[in-house]
């Protein structure tokens, strides 16, 4: 298992290591074991979830290096909770939000499953998002996510998308680059790296804040999961900002 270090937070967001990377950071699979999991879709009953959950915690326990496991739920945050706690008992300290994809379609379950939980885990344990868009790297890390996959880079590439930091450009009708598919994966993994060492640098210099807001006009969504955090969510903020 690699340890997760906190060195300082800027807001709910925490600068530190995990092993021997600078976190926020983005993982390579290569690098860690993760545990298998059953998954669910989203908006589904909760008996499947229920059960997605269940099977997930008993694929789980057959790992022998305990690192990084998938949370399952659903929309239901009682079962997400419940699936983080089973699985910090058996050992692990990475955990995958699944259903990324979905949450940043809807903003609300996005905040209150983040918040509550970074409220419920380890200060030891680490929120890994797999699926994010580069505009949406600071708003979530100054939620509470520690790690990205960057697999989306990939994914884009595919479909002849280019990643900007504020931006997707569909390369068929904004002909900024001619460029060829490895080429194209090359440069979105790129652009992810580059957020993720601005908002690091941002951390360093407590103001994530600022960037956050920045962004904020990038897409609808993150609007309103900002407006929502600052709302429902105003003490969590403060738990961890620095006063002046």
């Amino acid at each position: 298992m690699k340890i997760f270090e906190i060195k300082s937070h800027d807001g709910p967001g925490r600068y530190g290591k995990l092993g021997d990377w600078e976190s926020p950071l983005i993982i390579n699979k290569d690098d860690f074991t993760i545990a298998k999991d059953e998954s669910s879709a989203y908006d589904v009953e909760k008996e499947i979830a229920e059960w997605s959950v269940s099977q997930t915690i008993e694929k789980a326990k057959t790992v022998k290096d305990k690192e990084i496991a998938v949370i399952q739920g659903s929309k239901y945050i009682d079962l997400r909770i419940k699936c983080l706690k089973e699985l910090e008992e058996l050992g692990y300290n990475g955990f995958i939000i699944a259903n990324a994809d979905d949450l940043l379609l809807h903003p609300r379950d996005l905040v209150d499953l983040v918040v509550r939980l970074r409220e419920n885990m380890k200060s030891s344990s680490y929120l890994i998002f797999p699926f994010a868009e580069a505009q949406f790297i600071p708003l979530l890390v100054y939620m509470g996510i520690d790690a990205f996959f960057d697999d989306i880079g990939e994914y884009y590439s595919y479909i002849n998308v280019l990643m900007s930091p504020t931006k997707n450009y569909d390369l068929e009708t904004y002909k900024l680059y001619d460029m060829d598919q490895k080429e194209l994966e090359k440069y979105n993994k790129n652009t992810v790296d580059f957020v993720l060492r601005e908002v690091r640098e941002h951390m360093k210099n407590s103001s994530l804040r600022n960037l956050v807001e920045e962004r904020s006009a990038t897409s609808p969504q993150y609007a309103s999961a900002l407006r929502i955090l600052d709302k429902n969510y105003s003490e969590y903020l403060l738990e961890h900002t620095q006063l002046y």
